[in-house]
């Protein structure tokens, strides 16, 4: 899918982009590291923090595995925890994960 910064994608859309399921992007939104917009009990996800997300997840990343496409000017590899879309993460000088703060 290609992300339009505009755009105002549902949480099934997100979460066919990122290859997981429907219940991993709302919890991603819910720990605060996805922006979303409620609008009565519908939930949609601005393209601008899709791609945000994205950015944050890359400049977290550590190198243990190839990130399947990497987006225009950016370098770099996504863990396997990233890769499954559960959290951005990255890596201390100690190599242990720690979650990004927002």
């Amino acid at each position: 899918m290609q992300v339009e910064d505009t755009r105002n994608y549902r949480v099934a859309e997100v979460a066919e982009h990122f290859n997981v399921s429907v219940s991993t992007i709302y919890r991603v939104i819910e720990s605060g590291q996805l922006d979303a917009l409620r609008l009565g009990t519908a939930v949609r996800v601005p393209g601008w923090a899709v791609r945000a997300y994205t950015d944050a997840c890359y400049d977290a990343a550590g190198t243990t595995v190839k990130a399947p496409t990497v987006p225009a000017g950016k370098e770099g590899a996504l863990t396997p925890r990233q890769a499954d879309g559960l959290a951005c993460t990255q890596h201390d000088t100690d190599d242990a994960p720690a979650e990004v703060a927002r």
